[in-house]
């Protein structure tokens, strides 16, 4: 046998989240010597925030239509060699059993420590070397593989490299951007990044006053009179704007409107499961019950309190106190068409500090899909949401890690 043939390939990750480590594990699987460099004190901080704590791990119904970015097509190649029945198995064997609510999965323990203990156990078990506290400042492509330069002036070297540094939501936890400037000098192309599954800023002068009022009701993204999405869930009225559920998932919708200096509305329906003419006879039928009642005081047990006199605002109702048997057909009419569409201006979202996911990041159309190779340097490898691909709220961009990081480390071993 000819000496050197069999080499270990000595891989480099960048990071040590969710898809560095799942590409640690695959690489070391394949027979390669894998460093993780983090920059953190420990790795994989990030997904103990994820789920609310809990993990949310995947989800069953798994499906490119719930990806975005630039070209969200791309993410079927990851998605096609590892997807769902994947993700379970891999976790199932480094000991995890699941729990559904609805159609997404938890670890059984409903906690994400779990979810990092497996994976940081099977990395010590492969032998993967985590060398934490460690702030790469530079990659340079040399004549065989990669210098990596470090903030402490210390340098180490790879046959290949994952850059796996995340993207800008929630710097506490690791993500600070700081992976684009790692490729930009390689030629990649940084896709706009801006905050997603974060809560969505409103212009409204009355919003003080409703801020802790919760909701069920159907949201909306309007844009030039064309509705973006909608979604259903509980809606939190806050200071600055809305959260909940519903708001999460339409934000990235609503940020890029904004980013692109466009002027997205956030309409609400209180009433979903009620078209106009039947919302209309529902106040007018309160209206003729005690007819004698003020106006304001007859929606009481129908809508929250505190929305009241701000709905009877936004309808244009000077005389909030007058008795219903005086309310005219047009002034319900225009108090039910607020009701079924209560309009506010967006002016934003929050900041990456409260952002769950990064949209936008490097341009994927120089990554190849099927392997997560740099199609500008050989041996240079992406994983995780350091990509132009974001995913919905339900365990979407936990998979993107997985399924990326898989790639990645398997091909990055060869």
């Amino acid at each position: 046998m000819i000496k050197g043939m069999n080499k270990k390939k000595r891989v480099i990750i960048i990071g040590g989240g969710a898809a560095g480590m799942t590409a640690a594990i695959f690489a070391s699987r394949k027979g390669a010597e894998v460093i993780i460099l983090e920059q953190l004190p420990k790795v994989g901080r990030k997904i103990l925030a994820t789920g609310n704590g809990r993990c949310n791990l995947t989800n069953m119904d798994l499906d490119v239509s719930k990806y975005h970015g630039s070209n969200k097509k791309f993410a079927y190649g990851a998605l096609a060699r590892f997807g769902y029945e994947n993700t379970i198995e891999f976790f199932e064997d480094l000991g995890l059993d699941f729990v559904k609510e609805g159609s997404r999965i938890y670890p059984a323990s409903l906690q994400a420590s779990s979810v990092l203990d497996v994976l940081r156990y099977e990395m010590k078990r492969l032998g993967v070397d985590e060398v934490c506290d460690a702030r790469v400042v530079g990659i340079i492509k040399e004549e065989s593989g990669f210098s990596i330069s470090l903030k402490d002036d210390n340098k180490t070297y790879g046959d290949k490299v994952i850059v796996a540094t995340g993207g800008k939501a929630n710097s506490g936890l690791g993500s600070n951007g700081s992976g684009y400037d790692l490729v930009k000098p390689f030629g990649h192309k940084i896709i706009n990044p801006f905050p997603a599954i974060v809560q969505i800023r409103l212009e409204a002068d009355y919003l003080k006053s409703i801020s802790g009022v919760k909701i069920n009701a159907n949201a909306s993204i309007e844009l030039d009179g064309k509705v973006l999405m909608e979604e259903y869930g509980e809606i939190l009225f806050t200071s600055y704007g809305v959260s909940g559920p519903p708001v999460l998932q339409l934000s990235r919708s609503a940020g890029e409107s904004v980013l692109k200096g466009k002027k997205p509305i956030f309409n609400i329906d209180l009433f979903p499961g009620n078209n106009d003419e039947e919302l209309f006879q529902l106040l007018k039928k309160r209206c003729n019950l005690r007819p004698e009642k003020p106006l304001d005081f007859s929606f009481v047990g129908l809508i929250n309190k505190r929305l009241i006199n701000v709905l009877l605002r936004e309808a244009r109702i000077t005389d909030i106190k007058k008795p219903c048997q005086k309310v005219t057909d047009e002034e319900l009419n225009r108090i039910s068409n607020i009701m079924k569409k209560w309009s506010f201006k967006i002016i934003g979202t929050n900041s990456w500090s409260e952002a769950v996911v990064t949209a936008g990041g490097v341009d994927v159309r120089d990554i190849d899909s099927r392997t997560m190779e740099s199609r500008l340097v050989p041996d240079l490898y992406f994983a995780g949401e350091i990509m132009d691909i974001d995913g919905d709220c339900g365990g979407y961009n936990l998979q993107w890690a997985w399924s990326t990081g898989h790639l990645a480390g398997v091909n990055a071993a060869l």
